[in-house]
């Protein structure tokens, strides 16, 4: 006879249970283990004939549950091997009885029922990038169907407990409901940290358990239990480990760059290149490296990096993948960033040996790399880049990148949103310089002003999370990831196994690092926009926004837009709404908000009535934000008004005037006819200039600001009371 209420008789000893090869703890070991680390468990004894039943009913006092212990049965419930409510002898022994023929049936638990509550699930599961995750969610047979849980990356806080809660859609029954009294969510809270806070079982033994499913987890008022319990063992995979980049200098402002691949004869990826650094204005020695010419387009070649007159920053290599090793051992530290186009290590199928002998050769060679895989790095500071007719204009924004081809949208795209970059680098496989490795040193530069980062495979995922978690709210960071599946059809052991797929995964690294989590490339644009023009303000994070159109309908859906982001589109107080009435603006107008003032109205008095309108929504009304929504081609009809000028020039000068501090935001509608395209471009770029933030459609335009929201609240948190 075992007991689990007394964990003071025996230890888990969870290195010795998987060196001898087990790797599942029935519910008595796992009940032990957890009440070793300050999880309440029910007491209780688990027994494997009737004659040993007296024993345990006289150590225990009922109402009982008894629950069949067999080998590798996950879920008891699921063969009927779990009976509640037994408040006798004759009870139990009939239970027993009821579950004798359960297959691989080894024993008997019985246990003293918690007291009646709300059924929630607490587990454990390592993510092969992240490391050990907690969950939480609603609990019982039924947790996979309803699927309401919440990651979140270990150690957690008290405060990512709460807001881990927070997101579930059953959270208010912990409450209490209809008249019921609040259930213990404290409690629960205590049991998540014992699970997964900074000395919890998963942070403690995380190189030992794969999995840990607490289900259910019974909340009363009286406290939080753990009634049910599963542990699978397994040690993790091997991941090998990169050094974080600490400086960028040599990378975006190299002093001298070297090209492998290019030909002597024919066109290459590689000659490409060369044209681009020179139409691009680079103006350092550049050498290439070729086996047998003495001159390859114009450049001096040498048969390796060995043999270069001197040490390059940089080396774009575009050879085949078979001879990339041998090439970067020839580095011996005469190159700082080797960036290795070549495919073919590990990606679609291809064999990871080959990266593995080329990343050996590198460190034997003393040179980083980036890629394999990959497309190059664009600086507009150092005059390098992989792209023709790019924007030479240094900006604030750096992107890291696994997609070359996304890359090129990215840059191409971004520029004709207005984004100014400092960098983008690609990192393809990110056999040694990816995301994670590159984190450390965005944060630490100066010319840094955004990070964005496009994310396939986040190698080294749980140096990406301690990066950015440890520098939340410095700096705005978005991030976009492709390729999220559920991986809930997996065989896994545990409810939560199945239940903590990449997309969880990620949407905790957010919530605890502060990020904005973006799902389309439009999206991340739209974000970095919003990051790259506006500062947070000391002490507010933006909720209340004023709109200010030119059209009833389409400032309904901006109402619309607004509201699905979270934010307040709240009725301007009656002094704003006075203000605006006396300027006698036509019939059908709207002065609430959504502010609703068509053109012709507002071109009056040369535009006059337009710095009015905003005037009075400045002076007499609250705003986190100002949006503009203006249908172009309309209000071009009134050019001799300069409406959108006028509109800007009132918004800066209240702004500058300290009569508020809102954000401004500019969305510019329009057909897509190629003279208003043309004219649009202009007014685009005297908003950016002015420092506004400019979108095409208000969807856009609230998503960007609800991106740059969740900086303002990260910042805010770093800056504490």
């Amino acid at each position: 006879m075992v007991s689990h209420s007394n964990t003071a008789v025996l230890r888990i000893d969870l290195a010795a249970r998987l060196a001898a090869g087990e790797r599942l703890l029935d519910e008595t070991h796992a009940k032990r283990l957890l009440a070793e680390h300050g999880v309440p468990v029910p007491r209780g004894m688990t027994f494997v004939d009737e004659d040993e039943l007296d024993a345990a009913l006289a150590a225990l006092s009922p109402p009982l549950v008894l629950k069949v212990m067999a080998d590798d049965l996950a879920h008891k419930s699921d063969v009927g091997g779990v009976h509640l409510n037994l408040i006798d002898r004759q009870a139990v022994a009939d239970a027993m009885r009821a579950s004798a023929d359960v297959p691989g049936r080894t024993a008997w638990l019985l246990e003293e029922m918690a007291p009646s509550g709300h059924e929630m699930v607490v587990g454990g599961v390592r993510h092969p990038r992240f490391g050990p995750m907690l969950l939480v969610g609603l609990g019982g047979t039924l947790v996979e169907v309803f699927d309401d849980v919440a990651l979140g990356i270990c150690p957690v806080s008290r405060g990512d407990c709460e807001a881990m809660l927070d997101t579930l859609t059953t959270a208010p029954l912990l409450a209490g409901v209809r008249g019921g009294a609040p259930l213990a969510r404290g409690a629960l809270v205590d049991l998540m940290l014992a699970v997964g806070g900074d000395d919890g079982l998963l942070v403690r033994h995380a190189d030992k358990i794969a999995e840990l499913d607490i289900n259910p987890v019974i909340v009363s008022t009286e406290g939080a239990c753990a009634v049910d319990a599963l542990i699978r063992l397994e040690a993790p995979a091997a991941e090998r480990a990169s050094a974080p980049v600490t400086t960028l200098d040599a990378l975006l402002k190299p002093r001298a760059v070297a090209i492998a691949g290019a030909s002597a004869t024919r066109p290459a990826q590689a000659n490409q290149f060369i044209r681009n650094l020179r139409a691009y204005g680079y103006d350092g020695p550049m050498y290439a490296i070729h086996p047998s010419a003495t001159e390859v387009d114009g450049l001096p070649a040498f048969p390796d990096f060995a043999a270069l007159p001197e040490p390059v920053d940089y080396a774009y290599v575009s050879v085949a993948a078979a001879r990339c090793p041998a090439l970067l051992e020839t580095a011996q530290g005469q190159v700082a960033f080797a960036q290795v186009m070549s495919g073919g290590f590990g990606e679609a199928g291809s064999s990871r040996a080959l990266e593995t002998e080329l990343l050996d050769a590198a460190w034997r060679g003393r040179v980083r790399v980036l890629g394999p895989n990959c497309m190059g790095t664009h600086s507009p500071l150092g005059k390098l880049t992989y792209m023709s007719g790019v924007d030479p204009t240094p900006g604030t924004v750096s992107i890291v990148a696994q997609s070359g081809g996304l890359s090129s949208d990215i840059l191409r795209r971004g520029a004709q949103r207005g984004l100014k970059f400092r960098s983008l680098v690609t990192v393809g496989n990110c056999a040694d310089v990816g995301p994670a490795e590159l984190s450390h040193a965005l944060m630490d530069d100066d010319g840094t002003r955004v990070l964005g980062f496009y994310i396939e495979d986040a190698r080294r995922g749980r140096t990406l999370f301690e990066t950015l978690r440890a520098n939340r709210g410095r700096k705005p960071v978005a991030i976009l990831v492709g390729g999220i599946t559920s991986q809930g059809s997996r065989a896994a052991t545990s409810h939560t196994g199945a239940l903590a797929g990449d997309a969880r995964a990620w949407s905790a690294l957010a919530r605890q690092c502060g990020v904005a989590l973006t799902y389309s490339l439009d999206e991340f644009l739209d974000v970095l926009l919003a990051m790259q023009q506006l500062a947070p303000r000391e002490g507010r994070v933006t909720r209340e926004v004023v709109l200010l159109g030119n059209g009833g309908g389409t400032s309904v859906l901006a109402a619309d837009a607004f509201g699905h982001q979270q934010f307040n589109v709240s009725p301007l107080p009656d002094a704003a709404q006075a203000a605006l009435e006396a300027l006698d603006l036509p019939q059908g107008a709207s002065v609430a908000n959504p502010i609703d003032a068509p053109a012709n109205a507002m071109a009056r008095e040369n535009g006059a009535v337009a710095r009015r309108i905003v005037d009075g929504v400045f002076e007499h009304a609250f705003a986190d934000a100002f949006v503009i929504h203006m249908n172009v081609p309309v209000i071009l009809g009134y050019s001799h008004a300069d409406i959108l000028g006028q509109l800007m020039a009132a918004t800066l000068e209240n702004r500058a005037a300290g009569v508020s501090d809102a954000h401004v935001v500019l969305v510019l509608r329009s057909d897509g006819e190629p003279d208003i395209e043309a004219l649009k471009a202009d007014l685009r770029t005297r908003a950016l200039d002015a420092g506004l933030p400019v979108y095409n459609e208000l969807v856009d335009a609230a998503r960007g600001l609800a991106g740059f929201s969740v900086y303002e609240k990260a910042a805010l948190n770093q800056a504490g009371p």
